[in-house]
C-alpha cells in the first residue's frame, strides 16, 4: 500500500486527488495539508511514502517544505506539481531534493504511474526531461555545499563514467550500450554511485553532476 500526503492550498483540488487516489488499488491518502508548514508537520507524523507537493502556497512554500521533508523525513519522497511543464519551480524542487516533477495538467493515469515510480525509489521524469530542466536553469545554479565535490574522488573510474552518461540524460539501457556493459551492471554501478555520494535517486545524481562540473549545459 502506497500512503500519500497531498499538499495543496486548493481544497477542491485536494478533494479531487483524494477521490482519484482512494479509488486506486494499492494507494491511500494518509493526510492532506493546506500549506507547507502543515505538510512538513504531517510528513513527520504520518511518514507517507510519497508527498504530492504544490509549490505555490501561502506561508511556507512547497520548495522549502520539500527541503525540510527530505531532511527530516527521509522515508518520504516528494513529487512536485508545477503549473507549467518547465519553470523555475521544477528546477528548484529538484534542487531541494524532490524525486521528480509533473505539470498539474498531467493525465490521471500518468500521475498514478509517477507516484508508483517515486514510491519505488525511481525518478518521476525521464532522464532527458531532467537534463532539459537543468540545461535551462544551470546558469543560475549555485555551487553545492563545500566538500561535496571531494566525494567524487570516492568513485572508481567506471562509476564516474556511469555518472557522466547519466548526467547527459541517457537511460540505463543507453548507458549500457555506450559503455558495452549489461544493463543490470549499469544499475549496480549507479546504485554504488548513489550510495557513495549520499544521493537519493538518479535525478539527484544529475543535479549533483551539474553542481560539481561533471555535466555542463547544452550549447
Amino acid at each position: 500500500m502506497i500512503r500519500l500526503l497531498v499538499a495543496d492550498d486548493e481544497p477542491l483540488l485536494r478533494t479531487a486527488f483524494r477521490m482519484v487516489f482512494d479509488a486506486e488499488p494499492g494507494m491511500e491518502v494518509a493526510g492532506e495539508a493546506g500549506d507547507g508548514e502543515q505538510a512538513v508537520r504531517l510528513a513527520r507524523q504520518l511518514r507517507p511514502d510519497v508527498v504530492l507537493m504544490d509549490v505555490r502556497m501561502g506561508g511556507l512554500d512547497g520548495i522549502e517544505a520539500t527541503r525540510r521533508i527530505v531532511r527530516d523525513s527521509p522515508r518520504s519522497r516528494v513529487l512536485i506539481l508545477t503549473t507549467f511543464d518547465l519553470d523555475e519551480y521544477a528546477f528548484a524542487g529538484l534542487n531541494a531534493g524532490a524525486s521528480g516533477f509533473l505539470p498539474k495538467n498531467t493525465r490521471p493515469q500518468d500521475l498514478l504511474n509517477a507516484i508508483r515510480h517515486v514510491a519505488a525509489g525511481e525518478a518521476a521524469l525521464s532522464p532527458r526531461v531532467t537534463r532539459r530542466v537543468l540545461d535551462t536553469f544551470a546558469p543560475h545554479m549555485r555551487p553545492g555545499p563545500a566538500g561535496r565535490e571531494r566525494r567524487l574522488a570516492l568513485l572508481t573510474s567506471r562509476e564516474y563514467e556511469v555518472l557522466v552518461h547519466v548526467a547527459r540524460g541517457l537511460s540505463n539501457a543507453e548507458v549500457a550500450a555506450a559503455l558495452h556493459l549489461a544493463e543490470a551492471t549499469v544499475k549496480a554501478y549507479l546504485s554504488r554511485v548513489l550510495n557513495k555520494l549520499g544521493l537519493r535517486d538518479r535525478t539527484q545524481a544529475v543535479v549533483f553532476a551539474y553542481e560539481n562540473g561533471v555535466a555542463r549545459p547544452a550549447s
